[in-house]
């Protein structure tokens, strides 16, 4: 997978930037999120890099037969509207589950225009205990790599601060859809 995913990355004109971290478990965020097209740059960036990641879905495209395709990409389900475990909690015992374990979530939370980030990739690092690695695609320079390593997670407000400001001169594949959430600039 290591070499396919590069071999793809390099016809398709794209460069990977930086090394990947060598850390157990970590959650990745990954932005700008406004296309389809991102979670296939990511997967390949990640495969070229061979790291093995998981990715949250919503459980209701867990169904024949696109279950058996969700799981071959490494996605795994979770229920959005379990009030007793929400997403961060579902996404926590993943860690507590596997000695290894890389979780990959959109720093938006959605590839629409959204003016104020989620958050609950920070939440699931901090009750996980893991650190956040900041990763991004380029489609004006056509990279993808990663920024940095976050490993205080002590204050919300300062960690997105550093988070939204790795990603100032990133362009998005719809840069319309991309915006800073002006609360940590």
């Amino acid at each position: 997978m290591k070499n396919f995913s590069k071999v793809i990355l390099k016809i398709f004109g794209w460069k990977t930037v930086g090394e990947f971290p060598n850390l157990k478990k970590s959650v990745v965020i990954i932005a700008p999120h406004t296309s389809n097209w991102d979670i296939v740059l990511g997967k390949l960036y990640m495969g070229s890099k061979g790291i093995s990641n998981k990715v949250l879905v919503k459980k209701e495209l867990f169904f024949f037969p696109l279950k058996y395709i969700m799981k071959i990409f490494g996605t795994v389900p979770v229920d959005r509207y379990d009030k007793k475990n929400n997403v961060v909690y579902q996404a926590t015992s993943f860690f507590e589950k596997n000695e290894k374990f890389c979780l990959v979530v959109s720093a938006e939370g959605t590839r629409s225009k959204v003016t104020r980030w989620k958050q609950g990739f920070y939440y699931i690092a901090q009750k996980a205990n893991v650190p956040i690695v900041v990763s991004y695609m380029d489609y004006k320079k056509k990279e993808v790599g990663v920024k940095e390593v976050i490993t205080d997670l002590t204050n919300t407000n300062e960690v997105m601060k550093q988070i939204i400001g790795a990603y100032k001169n990133v362009t998005a594949r719809f840069p319309e859809n991309f915006v800073l959430d002006k609360r940590f600039l």
